[in-house]
């Protein structure tokens, strides 16, 4: 086993199993995930490594990944399967990933009992509500009358976020944000978490264990936005 340096932490970050096109190959399985969560992880100062999903995934598996690592991104992606919270399945819920939910349920699980410093976007936030025994609202249109959330395909929209005083998020980011989004879901009840940021439509947009040393979930998609402070201070977190 090799020596981890001190000085940058290695952050696993949760990826698809997609097919995937480049030079003459194409729809091959690959692992991926978009590099602007690598990018704002080497940029914060850590060395990101990407862990792919796997449908046989458990508590077990989660803990042999998270032993090896210093921090853990739980990246967007698709909308987890409603069964997972006991729901019945709303006719807006995009097709599930078996593998993506068995793997990263189990890491939020695991990272939880380890006080592994953990970042949620977007699904990843949903993920950790999940894994805690929460439950996910399953359309937030039907509530708010707008998809100003998830304004279209493969597109972002912006709105601002009121940070709770107090809190983690509002050490790391102040009282208010302009963030990115592109979400039609969003927590609905998140035992253990303690919401730290709200969109004026009362959607949930943050929420963070008080008692853990890093453990936050945002709504909106950091990566893809020009403030770097969340990924950064996951990676202080990671050092520290």
């Amino acid at each position: 086993m090799g020596v981890r340096s001190a000085s940058r932490p290695v952050i696993g970050v949760t990826a698809y199993v997609e097919p995937a096109t480049w030079g003459q190959w194409t729809d091959v399985r690959a692992a991926l995930v978009p590099h602007a969560y690598v990018a704002q992880v080497e940029q914060a100062g850590g060395v990101a490594l990407v862990v792919p999903p796997r449908a046989d995934a458990d508590d077990d598996l989660a803990r042999e990944v998270l032993n090896r690592l210093d921090g853990l991104v739980l990246a967007g992606g698709v909308d987890i399967a409603p069964e997972r919270y006991g729901a019945d399945r709303h006719p807006t819920v995009q097709a599930s990933r078996d593998d993506r939910d068995a793997t990263e349920l189990a890491l939020a699980r695991v990272s939880a009992e380890l006080d592994l410093p953990t970042l949620g976007v977007c699904r990843g936030m949903q993920v950790m509500a999940v894994a805690a025994g929460g439950e996910l609202e399953q359309h937030v249109p039907d509530r708010t009358g707008t998809g100003r959330h998830s304004p279209g395909p493969a597109r972002y929209g912006e709105h601002g976020a009121e940070v709770v005083p107090g809190t983690r998020v509002e050490a790391v980011l102040g009282r208010y944000a302009v963030v990115p989004s592109h979400h039609h879901q969003a927590v609905h009840t998140h035992p253990g978490y303690a919401a730290s940021a709200w969109a004026d439509d009362e959607t949930l947009e943050a929420m963070e264990a008080p008692d853990a040393r890093f453990r936050l979930g945002v709504q909106w998609h950091p990566e893809v936005g020009t403030d770097p402070r969340l990924f950064e201070a996951l990676v202080a977190a990671c050092t520290r």
